[in-house]
Parts: structure tokens; sequence; C-alpha cells
């Protein structure tokens, strides 16, 4: 018999203890699931689809926008829904969005009973955080599965976003019909303005169009979209939103028409930007969108005129000298097809040949090391330096100049002699201290042609370089020494280098006095008669075979950079700075605000030196002087060599000395003496220089001064002398030319030891001179002495 009491009857089942276990860890499972389910519904990046890169102005205004890598006008997220939009898409959308937790439960229940009571799905009770998730996943197909993920997707959102952040998610990734996304875009393509600034009915359109984006369209639907719209509007009129008069004037206002293009003010640079950024970037930059406009019409027409001479090419910066923001950037011919002429490339940026722009530079940095003040003579005389011969834009000599007059003039041959003097090492690591990027080389490959266009720069960092100088020059007295600045086009962007500046301010005002100096193009050239025109100090330049054309100007506000040439390096005659660049550059000017004061002269910083009068340098004591301004830094010491003391006689006609006439009778001059080449063409720019009196005949052979009697003016040292032939097979000849003190003195010629000829006060000799080195030598008629190596190239031995 079965014993009901016994303890194995009594013990429970194991599928028993299996269900007390299972269920419960089972129960756990299921909420640890969905605990980190609900943690990780809603992803940290919401959206991953591309979007444009904007470029914005410094008020937030829009420039220039591309279109996504998909194809889609999407900007960034917008940072603030205006309030006109966001009454109108609640009242629309979701009413009571600003009290429910994501899901609403009336409208979920409402949309339940219109869908059973119509038989088919008329309305989905989605509320705009669960518009928010929709979106971020596609537009999945509407299921009931879908819908309950997205509800519980929704309460999670609400729990991480304000409903301002989700407004703003919903305004920056609701679809607004076509390919444009977001409500930022919409408004500049349907309106062609920013959304801050669209009226109530506009508003009210964009809030009803993603419920049904296909609704735009140019040819159907408009009605019933207005119908939409209109209703939306009574809506917010009978809700108080509108007053009755603004309710009127919105139902009046007709629907958009065709979609506006974006705004193309500022096309390169936003390609620039882009470059150096991940896509999808809201560039804020430091531009003034309505001097870009105006500066975009001007240079439109300015291209137009310049494109009939062959002359594709341009581009503007304007650099703010206080802040050092760039203010407007035109980096190459507006609204014209990319496609051609190299006209989609952003030529601010490209090296470019520098011309003569970079002699300012080379001016200040001599005055501030005391190798010149601005008076000082440089020798403007035919010169070759190691197969380098410069030469002058005008092919003319003028034997010296002073240092301010050759900056003014842009002379080429002054420049390389002051280069020469200063050395090139130097300047390029001068240059390169204040922000030149492009100067990668080494000095011995630039040589003395840096000064002339031998360098590479682009219009941003020749531009910027000026406006250093104008940085300087404005430094209020006894301030602490300042650093090089560099030009910054995004406003989170630093302009100081942290390298301090190595010019006083002293010799960056005496920079800018000289470029005062040069004549303007035009009409322009008589703007000190006008009350109205603007002090500007300015500098052209333009490169070898006519490829390039600058004009850089600077007022104590503003610095403004033009450049105009193909980009494809093509030369054009006529193409030049002053005829191509400049006029541009002072109808920039006539844009901007003026400024009623110049710079500041730095008296703390200046000295007034004595030098001679007539050469710009320290006296000797045998010159009238006049005082001048030099840098305090800079310590200028080199005595005059241009003057010395000489002895006529009686007469005053002829030299004299001690050993051929009495000293009571000599009368004791100060006498101004350039050598014989520089005398040569000096005197031919100024009639008043009166040539060194001769030695009465007597005292002849008493001369002291014998090396300074002649001076070969060609060939210069270690000249390269290239011979084509003639159409008849003859070659040419090479006309040699010296300078005595005396033009009626007699000189005899001699090459390679060989004597050739005479000459008499006019003193050129022609030779035949075959292939190869050769050695010209010149004597006078009591011994005095000059002679020259040269070469000479291309052509057969004799």
């Amino acid at each position: 018999m079965s014993n009901s009491n016994s303890p194995k009857a009594s013990q429970p089942s194991p599928r028993r203890h299996y269900w007390l276990i299972a269920l419960p860890t089972l129960l756990v499972v299921l909420m640890g699931f969905s605990a980190w389910w609900y943690w990780l519904a809603v992803p940290d990046e919401l959206f991953a689809a591309p979007t444009s890169n904007v470029v914005l102005d410094r008020n937030g205004k829009l420039l220039s926008a591309q279109i996504a890598e998909d194809e889609q006008w999407r900007f960034p997220d917008i940072d603030h829904v205006p309030d006109k939009f966001a009454t109108a898409l609640v009242q629309f959308e979701d009413k009571r969005f600003n009290t429910h937790w994501g899901v609403d439960p009336i409208a979920l229940l409402r949309a339940t009973y219109l869908n059973l009571s119509q038989r088919r799905v008329v309305s989905g009770g989605s509320t705009l955080t669960m518009q928010v998730i929709r979106l971020s996943r596609h537009n999945p197909p509407r299921t009931l599965g879908e819908k309950l993920l997205e509800m519980a997707r929704a309460l999670r959102l609400e729990s991480l976003l304000t409903k301002d952040d989700i407004l703003k998610l919903y305004a920056s990734h609701a679809p607004f019909g076509g390919n444009v996304v977001g409500l930022e875009a919409a408004a500049w393509r349907y309106f062609g303005r920013d959304p801050d600034q669209l009226s109530w009915a506009e508003s009210a359109m964009l809030a009803v169009l993603p419920n049904n984006p296909a609704l735009v369209h140019l040819n159907r639907n408009r009605q019933r979209l207005l119908d939409k719209r209109n209703a939306l509007l009574k809506k917010l009129y009978e809700q108080h939103y509108l007053a009755e008069l603004d309710y009127k004037l919105a139902i009046a206002e007709p629907l958009p028409d065709a979609p506006h293009a974006l705004p193309r003010l500022a096309p390169h640079l936003l390609d620039t930007l882009s470059l150096k950024q991940r896509a999808g970037q809201r560039f804020h930059t430091t531009l003034d969108a309505t001097l870009q406009s105006q500066l975009q019409n001007l240079t439109q027409r300015t291209g137009e005129q310049l494109a009939l001479e062959g002359v594709n090419n341009l581009a503007v910066l304007v650099i703010d000298n206080k802040t050092f923001e760039v203010r407007a950037y035109m980096g190459n011919r507006p609204n014209v097809d990319t496609r051609a002429n190299g006209h989609a490339i952003d030529l601010i940026q490209r090296p470019r040949s520098t011309g003569s722009t970079l002699k300012p530079l080379l001016f200040a940095s001599m005055l501030e090391q005391g190798m010149i003040v601005p008076d000082s003579l440089i020798a403007d005389v035919p010169i070759s330096y190691t197969g380098f011969t410069p030469q002058n834009y005008d092919r003319a000599y003028r034997g010296a100049v002073p240092a301010h007059e050759a900056l003014a003039r842009s002379l080429n041959i002054p420049a390389v002699n002051m280069l020469s003097q200063h050395g090139v090492q130097p300047f390029q690591v001068f240059l390169q201290q204040i922000g030149m990027q492009h100067l990668k080389r080494s000095a011995r490959d630039y040589g003395l042609s840096l000064i002339l266009g031998g360098a590479e720069g682009s219009l941003w960092d020749i531009t910027h370089l000026y406006a250093n100088l104008a940085y300087l020059a404005a430094q209020e007295p006894y301030t602490t020494p300042r650093h090089w600045q560099r030009a910054k086009l995004l406003s989170t962007q630093s302009t100081d280098t942290g390298r301090i500046a190595s010019l006083s301010t002293a010799s960056a005002w005496l920079t800018l006095e000289a470029l005062v100096e040069v004549a303007r193009p035009g009409d322009e050239g008589y703007w000190e008669k006008f009350s109205s025109s603007q002090r500007v100090a300015w500098k052209t330049g333009t490169s070898y075979g006519h490829r390039d054309a600058w004009a850089i100007g600077i007022t104590p506000l503003y610095t403004v950079g033009v450049w105009a040439g193909n980009a494809s390096g093509e030369g054009r005659n006529g193409l030049t700075g002053t005829l191509s660049a400049a006029p541009l550059l002072f109808n920039t000017f006539n844009l901007l605000p003026q400024s009623p004061d110049w710079f500041t002269k730095p008296e703390w910083q200046l000295s007034k030196v004595a030098v001679c009068q007539d050469d710009g340098y320290l006296s000797n004591g045998q010159c009238a002087t006049k005082l001048v301004n030099a840098p305090n830094s800079g310590r200028f010491t080199r005595l005059s060599p241009y003057h010395q003391r000489i002895h006529l006689d009686s007469t005053g006609q002829w030299r004299v000395t001690s050993d051929c006439e009495a000293v009571y009778q000599m009368q004791t001059r100060n006498w101004f003496i350039l050598p014989p080449d520089q005398a040569y063409y000096y005197r031919q720019h100024h009639a008043n220089y009166q040539p060194l009196p001769p030695f009465r005949a007597d005292c002849q052979g008493l001369d002291t001064t014998q090396s300074e009697a002649i001076a070969l003016v060609y060939p210069r040292p270690n000249t390269q002398i290239y011979l084509p032939r003639e159409l008849d097979g003859k070659r040419n000849q090479v006309v040699f030319r010296a300078v005595p003190r005396r033009p009626e003195t007699l000189l005899y010629w001699h090459l390679d030891d060989q004597f050739v000829g005479t000459t008499q006060t006019f003193h050129s000799q022609a030779m035949t001179v075959p292939v190869g080195e050769h050695k010209v030598a010149v004597v006078d008629e009591i011994g005095n002495r000059v002679e020259q190596n040269f070469q000479v190239l291309y052509g057969e031995q004799q």
C-alpha cells in the first residue's frame, strides 16, 4: 500500500522548481533588456545625413552655400527656431507639444477613432517628437510595430532634450519639397531670405509644407497649399496670435512662384574653407554682407571691361587695419561660367609673381636698420649682377634718386641696388616673419630678382603685409612692442602671431608717407584738388611678361589688395598695376568709410638728422645741410660720399692746388660730385648739376682724383652680351660707352689689350667682338684708366 504522508510524496516537483527560478529570471532579463533598449533607443547622433557648407557674414547673414553630398539643400542644424514659425508649426502639427511627454494620448485616441470611422488611415496621431524620430529613421513603412517603436523612442528623446531642442531638430530636418530639407534652406529657396525675416504668411506656408511636401510645385496643387496656409492663418488669428490687420495682410500675400537661387556672394571663399574643414560646416566669417554685395557688383563691371582686353580674372581683399578682420573677399570674377578661364579658382590664395609689391617692405627694413633715410641717394645707372640686368619700367636712367622717390616711382634699378646693400637672405627672413607663406626656396635661388617679382606671393600674403604696416603706423605712444598680425576670416580665429614686430612705428609711418607720393591713375591723379578725396598710401606691381597686375592701398581704417590677370598665367600687353588694378583699388576705397585723419606722426620714435641737401647722407662738413626724420632705432651713421672740398683759382673756373697756385689767391668751395656714370644721367634730369671744374693746365699733373676720372657705362662688371646676326648674316657690333669727367677729354679704347680707336666729346665706340670672354679698357690723355671684363654669347668664332 502506498502511504500518502511519506516524505517522498510531499516533495515539490522539479518542474515547479524550474518555473519558480525561470520566471523571475526571465522577468529580470526582460526588464534589463527593456531598460537597456530604452537607454540606447536614441543614438547620440540622430541625423547622419550630409549637410551643406554655409558661409555667413559677421552678423549671421548668408553669403554662400554648397549643396550637400547627396544633392540636397540641407543646412547644418539651426541654433534657434523663429517664433513665428514655431507658433505656426505647433498650432498646425501638435498643439499640446509643450505639455505632453513625447506621446499625446488624446491625439492617439482621436486618430484611432477617425481611422476606424473612415476605415482608412486619415490621421497618425504623431507628435512633433515622434515625427523627429521618424525623420531620423528615414520614414520607414507605417506599421503598428513601427508606431510603437516611435512612441518609445519619443519618450526617451523627451527625457534627453528640451522642447526647444526638439523643435530645432524638426526644423532642421523636415522635408520642404523637392531637394530642400530644413527650414533655413526652405526660407532661402522659396523666399530668398533668412527664416527670422519671414512674415506670418510665409511662416504658415512652411509650417504646413512638411505635412505633404509635394504640395509645393510651380504648376500644380497651388490652390490646395493656399487653402491649407490660410486655414492655419485663420486658426492663428482665432487663437489671438495675429491681430486683425496682420491676419488680413497675411491672407493677401501670394504664394511664391519660382524658387530663388541661393546667395553667391562669396563662392570662392566657401570653396577654400570647405577644402580645409570637414563637410557640413557653418562658417561664421568676419565679412560684411553689404560691402561684399557692393564689391561683387563693382568687380563684375570691372571684370567685363578687363575681359575685353583679354584679362579674364581678378581678385579683391579688404582687411580692417584695427582688428585684422577680413571685411570683403572676392576670390575671382563673379557671376560668370566657372568652367572657363579659371573662374572657379580662388585667386586670393594662389601664389603669383609679386612684381614690385615688396619694395615698400625693403624700404621700411632699411630705414629700421639705419641703412638709409628717405632722402638718401640710390644709384640708378645701367648695372649687371652676375648676368641679372634689371631695367626700369621706362628703360631710362636717372643717375641717382632719393630712396623715397625711387619707391614712389617704383624704379627697379635702385630697388635692386638697395636689396644688394640689405642682403637677400635677411630680407627673405624678414618677409617670412611677417607672414609670407610661399617663400620656400633658398635666398640663393631667388637672388636679387626677389625684389622685382622673382618671389611667389598670394594676394592674401601681400595684402596682410601692407596691413601690418598700417597696424604698426597706428601704434599709440610708448606702448609695449607689438606682434606681427595675421588676417582672420573666421570669428573664432586669432590674429596674433606671437612674433614681435621687427619694425618700429616710425619706419612704418615713413614708408606710408613715401607711398602717398605715388601718382594715381586717370582722374584720381587730381585727388588733392577735391576735399572729398581721401589720402591713400598705395603701391602697384607688374610681373615680368605682363602676367600679373597688383595694386595695394592703405588708409588708417582699411587695407585693400587687388590683383588682375589670367589664371592660366598668360600675359597681356597693357596689363599693368597702374592701368588694370589701380582703378579697381580706388573704386573699392570709395565703397568704404573714410577716415577723417591720417596716421599720427610718431614724434616719440623720430629723430631730426642733419643730412646733406644734395644726397641725403650725414654731413661730412663739406655740404649744406637740412633736417630730415629718421627712426630712433636705426642710428643712421653713413657719411656723404658725394661731397668734397675743392680749391679754385681767383676766376672760379679752374681747379688748383697749393703746388700750382698761391694760397691767398684760392677760393675754397664745397662741391657735390657724383661718380661719372651717375653724373652722366643725373645732369640730364637736373639742369642745375654742376660738373667738377677741370684742373688748370699747369695743375693737371697734380690731380689726385684719377681713380674717378672715367666711368664705363657699358659694359658693367661681368656683363654677358648676346649678339644675334642680321638677315644678311653679318654679326651685330657691341656699342661701348664711357663717361669722363670732362666730355672734351680724348679717350683711347682697347679690346683685349689691342688698340681700337679714340673718341672725344661723344664717347661711344662700336666694336666687332667674337664669342668668348674679353676685356675692354679706356685710357685718357693723362693716363687715367678703367677696364671691365665681359662675355659675348651666341655667335660663331671668327
